[in-house]
């Protein structure tokens, strides 16, 4: 037998033990009281935290991705931004009542946790996801990336330590150290595993959906950056490249293109130079794309997490000393533009757009291209062109005036803090939030009687009894034909139509029961004019978007508009090609 197949059992046979040990675990922990789960948390949170230095240095040494810096940040991050957070969650017993609807809602645990924890952010993807599988009373069990066996297994044994001490049940955090791919997929397949948190490459996320288990993917980002005409242009060159260069663009929300408006485009092209981009000639970026991306239209895991002058040099292209982003001016998007893809490291795609409709278009093109679902951001200052990038984009955090690494975790916005941000249906997730432990909770729902239950319908009739028939119908009267037209032309003559106006409609012939002659039909009297002051004139709309245009034409009314009314580019496109608004005069 091949040492390779050895590994493959080994792997496999620790999935299983650890999953079983869970399983046991995860009984115990059911049990425990809302204070008992929160002194646990709180101890594996602290624990983190005082090594977050450690973990991070250690995460950097073994992988060779990103910055140490920036990785005790994202340490700290998980450890004390999303225990902050999650702390005052009530995941015990009954969390919510509807007094007015008599319903108690009551949590249970998930159950045990399967969760792939990545290379690019290793010890604090561990941190957070032992963190919330433990808040919602749910055992875990890690299967690190091969690359980060070490410092993943570090975190979580110094936080399964702290846990236990302070009354967590032995085998409550679990993780894999004879890492392989059999042993990973043993694991999510594990009749004990009941929900999987994936965290990774595409392949890992699809093998995780195809496991048959509830599971939480994430896809890749791709996350455009757009630079609206209005925006401070110097904030927006600095988010962008804060963003970009933190922890050299490992997270999957960093930023990947700038798509800016063409009347400013000189204007932020000279503030990238002065803060480190240098942009590449046509030649330098071909280079470039030839040592970063691969043949799959992925990013060379070699590169992946580099400085930006050490790609420069592997590409053969020689940048200032200062350089901190690479910066490919493109036209396009798609295979024939390998730059435009996901890149993981700090390389940009620049392009440039008339005007925000176009990087309306260019934005869902980039995020068409491997970012569905996931995070962008618009830098501007027009509030009704952030609205429509809102309403438009296939984009579930797009993240305003902010770099979209920070902004998309909850650093620097309020978005819920977590290191697995779900991508929704855009992008084949089952969720669009940003994971938390509500998303590992059941929730049970005590429902009392608040109305009685109708009464039984009557019985229904045996199949052979007859429905009583109906009354026999009047016969309707007969009129003859000359009746007939002797009445039609009295009726016109009435009118003053008809060549027979002038003569006095003949006597109708008895042809059956008497028919009275209908009177003559007076016209409707016309409406009096409303007083000034009966009806008051509806009120001017303070904001107007284009579904607010498309409901009035549905509708075929109006919308009230004056000076102060605050109105989208789209829908003043929209409702001035079929005159929707009407104008208040404000003098009155």
């Amino acid at each position: 037998m091949s040492p390779a197949s050895d590994r493959d059992l080994q792997s496999i046979r620790e999935a299983r033990r650890l999953a079983r040990q869970a399983k046991a675990a995860q009984a115990r922990l059911a049990e425990l009281s809302q204070d008992e789960i929160d002194a646990i948390v709180d101890a594996a949170a602290g624990a983190a935290a005082a090594e977050a230095e450690p973990l991070a240095a250690l995460a950097a040494e073994e992988t060779g991705y990103g910055v140490v810096a920036d990785k005790v940040r994202k340490n700290l991050f998980a450890a004390r931004d999303v225990h902050r957070f999650i702390r005052p969650m009530k995941t015990v017993g009954v969390i919510r009542r509807h007094e007015d609807r008599r319903v108690l809602e009551i949590a249970e645990p998930f159950g045990v946790v399967a969760a792939l924890v990545p290379s690019t952010n290793p010890t604090s993807t561990a941190i957070y996801k032992i963190l919330i599988a433990l808040k919602a009373r749910c055992a875990i069990v890690i299967s690190p990336h091969p690359a980060a066996v070490r410092c993943i297994t570090r975190a979580a044994d110094l936080m399964a330590r702290a846990a236990r001490r302070a009354g967590a049940p032995e085998h409550a955090i679990g993780w894999m150290t004879a890492v392989a791919l059999e042993g990973t997929q043993e694991l999510m397949r594990h009749r004990d595993i009941a929900v999987i948190l994936a965290t990774g490459g595409m392949g890992l996320v699809r093998a995780a959906y195809s496991a048959g288990k509830p599971a939480y993917g994430v896809g890749p980002g791709n996350a455009p950056a757009y630079i609206e005409r209005s925006a401070d242009i110097a904030k927006a060159v600095r988010d962008i490249v804060a963003g970009k260069t933190f922890d050299n663009g490992v997270l999957c929300s960093s930023e990947n293109s700038v798509v800016v408006d063409e009347p400013i485009a000189g204007d932020v092209r000279r503030e990238f130079e002065a803060r480190g981009g240098h942009f590449l000639s046509p030649a330098e970026s071909d280079a470039v794309a030839r040592v970063l991306v691969t043949p799959q239209a992925l990013p060379n895991p070699a590169l992946v997490g580099r400085p930006a002058r050490e790609i420069a040099e592997r590409a053969g292209v020689e940048v200032p000393a200062d350089t901190r982003v690479l910066i490919a001016p493109l036209e396009g998007v798609g295979r024939d533009h390998p730059l435009s893809i996901e890149k993981l490291c700090p390389v940009l795609s620049f392009y440039v757009v008339s005007d925000w409709q176009a990087g309306c278009e260019r934005c869902k093109e980039i995020l068409g291209y491997g970012g569905m679902g996931h995070t962008m951001s618009i830098h501007s200052r027009n509030d009704a062109v952030i609205l429509e990038f809102g309403l438009r984009k296939p984009a579930f955090r797009i993240v305003v005036n902010t770099p979209t690494t920070h902004g998309s975790i909850g650093l620097t916005t309020g978005l819920d803090p977590a290191m697995t941000l779900g991508c929704g249906g855009y992008g084949g997730n089952i969720t669009s939030d940003n994971i938390s432990p509500l998303h590992l909770l059941n929730v049970k729902r005590l429902a009392h009687e608040i109305r009685p239950a109708t009464s039984a319908p009557a019985a229904s009739p045996p199949a052979d009894a007859r429905l009583p028939e109906p009354p026999p119908a009047a016969a309707a009267p007969r009129l003859d034909g000359d009746t007939l037209a002797d009445r039609v032309h009295a009726f016109l003559a009435s009118r003053g139509v008809g060549g027979r106006a002038q003569e006095p409609a003949p006597p109708a012939r008895p042809t059956g029961p008497a028919q009275p002659t209908p009177p003559p039909a007076t016209p409707a009297p016309e409406p009096a004019p409303a007083a000034p002051d009966e009806e008051p004139a509806p009120p001017a709309a303070a904001f107007v978007c284009e579904d607010d245009v498309r409901q009035a034409l549905r509708h075929s009314r109006s919308i009230v508009i004056d000076d102060r009314t605050i109105v989208t580019p789209a829908a003043r496109d929209l409702a001035d090609r079929h005159r929707v608004f009407v104008h208040a005069d404000l003098s009155r």
